[in-house]
Formats: structure tokens, sequence, C-alpha cells
């Protein structure tokens, strides 16, 4: 690959990361808050059943009541929490991703057959590995800014206080927490990438035989335009299946960049997850993160497509 190819990766994943970011970032902030165990800070708000003494049935909000609240109890702006980092860090992160994946999927052409299923999914775990390494300190700062629930008129925490906040608590190394369960969710990745491109050659190979069969350049207009739809709903597919295997990483990942948290490991979380509130919490906000993932997903995928092959004309 040439340094101008590894450019325009580069351009187009992190256009496809900011665009993508943007118009997701408040169904971000509902479904982290339903991820952490901060959560239960809103069981007074809802409507629960005593019983017999002091004890009383434990509750998770759901969505749409988790938004409601913090609507009502924040504002408006606080949708938008953790949106600076999540900026600075998406360009980089989904370049870097992008880079790497395609590096690496060119290298391993020349080792296993070409484009075939081991190529995508060492590519995907290789660039995975690659860009949570890089980035993670910007995503436990993007985690703790969401996490951080302010009434109306509250002073709200920066990312600069946030930054100083983690190094005095846990110093360097703060910023690392969570990483573990990032890398457990390389298998995510490992299996978009699988489907997606497994869909993507189909289209191509169906785009193929349509072109073969009509060269009229008016109908070879309209598929090319065509093209991009069809890389939407591939990304859709491929991420839905990935998400749903590979969430409960998600819920660990947050426990774990809590500020003050009592979790210090990837299995002792995930234990302890379990053993205080049940299997389920392992799913918790997946409704959320899959209605926030799947545009984001399409329309990442589709602007990176539609930029690289823009700029390679």
């Amino acid at each position: 690959m040439s340094q101008r190819d590894t450019l325009v990766h580069l351009f187009a994943g992190g256009c496809g990361g900011t665009v993508g970011a943007i118009l997701t970032c408040p169904l971000e902030v509902v479904k982290t808050r339903l991820q952490s165990s901060s959560v239960t800070l809103y069981i007074s708000e809802v409507q629960l059943s005593t019983v017999n003494g002091a004890s009383v049935a434990r509750v998770s909000p759901g969505p749409l009541h988790c938004l409601k609240l913090i609507l009502e109890k924040e504002g408006p702006r606080s949708l938008f929490r953790g949106l600076g980092p999540n900026l600075v860090g998406v360009a980089p992160s989904r370049a870097i991703y992008f880079a790497a994946y395609s590096t690496a999927k060119e290298k391993l052409n020349g080792v296993f057959e070409p484009d075939s299923t081991q190529v995508h999914m060492v590519s995907a775990g290789m660039a995975g590995f690659t860009a949570i390494t890089a980035t993670n300190p910007i995503w436990l700062i993007k985690t703790r800014l969401q996490l951080d629930a302010r009434n109306r008129g509250e002073r709200r925490m920066n990312a600069f206080e946030c930054i100083r906040r983690v190094y005095q608590s846990d110093g360097l190394r703060g910023f690392y927490r969570g990483m573990s369960a990032s890398y457990a969710g390389i298998s995510e990745t490992v299996i978009h990438f699988v489907i997606y491109e497994s869909i993507k050659r189909k289209l191509i190979e169906s785009k193929a035989a349509a072109n073969m069969a009509a060269m009229d350049e008016e109908e070879e207009s309209v598929k090319d335009a065509s093209d991009f739809v069809g890389l939407m709903l591939a990304a859709a597919t491929s991420k839905t299946c990935a998400t749903s295997i590979a969430y409960p990483h998600e819920v660990i990942r947050t426990r774990l960049r809590e500020e003050g948290t009592k979790y210090r490991s990837f299995f002792q979380t995930l234990s302890m997850v379990i053993k205080e509130e049940g299997y389920r919490a392992l799913y918790r906000g997946l409704t959320t993160h899959l209605v926030r993932q799947i545009p984001n997903t399409a329309i990442m995928m589709s602007t990176y497509e539609l930029v690289v092959y823009l700029l390679n004309g």
C-alpha cells in the first residue's frame, strides 16, 4: 500500500467516525448511564413496590425513563456530555483503525488466501488492538464525563479537571482502566468485519453480474449511487450480530472506568456484576446501544467507503 493510500484510509476513517459520533452522542450518554452501577441513583425516581421491612425491589430504569430524567434534572446539554473527548478521539481512533486494518489485510493477503475469512479476522483483531492501545485514555475521560450527573445550574466537570482527578487518584495507570475489557471487545470487531466483508463481497459480485447483463450507462449510474445504501445495510446487519454476541464487555468496561470504583479487573467485575445484579445486568443498555450503534456504524462505514471512493477517483 502506497503512502497516499494509507493517508486516504486515515482521512476516510476519521471522517466516518466523526460524523457518526456527533449524530448519535445523546444515545451514547444514555447507554453509558444505564451500563454503570450509578444507575441505581435513579431508582428513587422509579415507582417501586415496597415489601416487608426496609427492603425494596431492585429496579433499573429503562432507556426512555433515563432519557427523561437527564432532560428534567440536568438539561439537554447533558445529552452531549463527553462529546469533546469523543470528537478528539474518534477521528484518530477510527483513522488508526482503518489504516491498520487495510495495511494488515494487504500484508496478510500474501500469507493466507486473499480476502479470505482468516485475513479479515486477523486484520480486524490487529487493527482493534492497535486503536485501543493508542486511544484508551481519551475514552476513559469521555466515560467519566458522561457519568458526571449534575443538576441544572451546578458547575459541570470539564475534560481538563477530569484528567487532573484521574491522575491525582490513580496516576498514569488510571488512564488505562477498562483496557482489558476493550481488548475482550476485539471479538466484536472481528465478528463485525468478517460479516461485513462477506456481505460486501456478495454485493460486489452481484453488481458485476448486473453490469455484465446491462451495459446501459444510465442504469450503471443508478447502481453506483445505490452501492452506498447497500454498504450501509451491510454495516448495520454485521454490527447488530456482533454487538448482540459481545455486548457484556461494554458493561464491564464502563464499570471499570467509574470513578472510585470497587471494580478492579475484567473477571472480578464480571463475577461481581453477576453475583450482585444477575446475568441480565450484563445486557443493561443493549437496546439503547443497538439503536445508537446501527445508524452510527452505517453512517461511519458508508462515509468511509464514500471518501475512499471520491479520493481514489
